[in-house]
């Protein structure tokens, strides 16, 4: 095998939930009299709730001080939390499931590596609770993307070095991450840019870049 492990982000590579974050987004900047989106909510991907808080505010034009900001952030992951429990294990696509399947059956460690804070109860609704072999996510690191702490951990945690990891990603800000800490990236989406080690328009090919049969 080409990689030791694979450590994914969660939102736009295992699952979805764009939709549930720019709802409650919206809802929120509606309160503010801001408008925003689906461009907007493109920016938010792979950013941290506050972030992506002060990503909005800019774009209202809006001054707010710290305390309200974190209320409003708060108020952001209620609102995500109650529309994350529509989810269930049917939203978990078919290819993605049958393709961890694969990698666990190859040997290869698999973790999980998101700046989210919802990131077990998100696994939990999927049916992918006790899957990974590790888990680093929001609660943990102190920096997001595009620092690579967050994947940093991850390596760390499988106890794999970080050259011997694979990163799949669908954020560009997570691509830099990965190439941050030094390993390679796997891309998917129109939103991950040039830096990526490998673009991938499937999730299945990953079975063939882990083995070294895809360049």
């Amino acid at each position: 095998m080409k990689y030791q492990a694979i450590i994914f982000d969660l939102d736009g590579v295992i699952c979805h939930t764009d939709q549930y974050h720019y709802q409650a987004w919206k809802q929120m900047a509606d309160g503010l009299g801001i408008a925003i989106d689906e461009s907007i909510n493109d920016q938010l991907r792979g950013v941290s709730r506050m972030a992506s808080l002060e990503i909005i505010l800019k774009e209202g034009g809006v001054q707010l001080p710290e305390e309200e900001k974190q209320r409003l952030a708060a108020q952001k992951n209620e609102l995500y939390r109650s529309l994350l429990m529509q989810m269930t294990p049917a939203d978990l696509p078919v290819e993605v499931s049958e393709t961890l399947q694969a990698l666990r059956d190859a040997g290869i460690r698999l973790a999980i590596g998101s700046s989210s804070k919802n990131t077990v109860m998100i696994l939990e609704r999927l049916g992918l609770g006790d899957f990974f072999d590790a888990v680093s996510d929001g609660n943990q690191i102190t920096h997001s993307k595009p620092d690579p702490e967050v994947f940093l951990l991850a390596a760390d945690l499988l106890g794999v070095p970080a050259k011997d990891c694979l990163v799949v990603e669908d954020a560009e800000a997570g691509i830099r991450a990965a190439a941050a800490g030094g390993m390679d990236a796997a891309g998917i989406g129109a939103a991950v840019g040039d830096a990526c080690t490998y673009r991938i328009g499937r999730f299945s090919e990953l079975v063939q870049i882990a083995a070294g049969d895809k360049s």
